[in-house]
C-alpha cells in the first residue's frame, strides 16, 4: 500500500496532538496558546513541546501578542497548510482503499 508508506514518512503529523493542532489551525488566522490548551486538553508543557516540533518543521509560527498582557499565539504557515492537506488526502485515499477491500 503506497499510500500507507507515504503517510508513515510524515513523522510530524503522525502524532495525534500535532495533527489536532494543525486541524484546529487550518480554518483560523491565529489561535492563542490557552485556546489550544482548552481544545486539546493537554498540559502546557506537552503542548509547548508539540508546538516547537511543528515550528521546527516550518508548519507553524509562534509569536507574542499584547492583549491585556503578553500572550503566546500560533499561526499556521503556508507549508503547514499544504502538508496538512496532503496528509489528509493521503488518509482519505487509505480509507477509500480499505473500504473497497484493496
Amino acid at each position: 500500500m503506497e499510500s500507507l508508506r507515504e503517510l508513515s514518512r510524515n513523522h510530524v503529523l503522525g502524532n495525534p496532538i500535532r495533527l489536532g493542532v494543525m486541524l484546529y489551525l487550518l480554518p483560523r488566522e491565529r489561535v492563542l496558546f490557552k485556546e489550544l490548551l482548552d481544545v486539546l486538553g493537554t498540559t502546557p508543557g506537552n503542548l509547548d513541546s508539540h508546538l516547537r516540533s511543528l515550528e521546527k518543521a516550518g508548519y507553524v509560527e509562534i509569536y507574542k501578542v499584547i492583549a491585556d498582557r503578553p500572550r503566546t499565539a500560533v499561526r499556521i504557515t503556508e507549508k503547514g497548510a499544504e502538508e496538512t492537506g496532503k496528509y489528509l488526502r493521503t488518509l482519505k485515499e487509505i480509507l477509500n482503499e480499505v473500504s473497497r477491500g484493496a
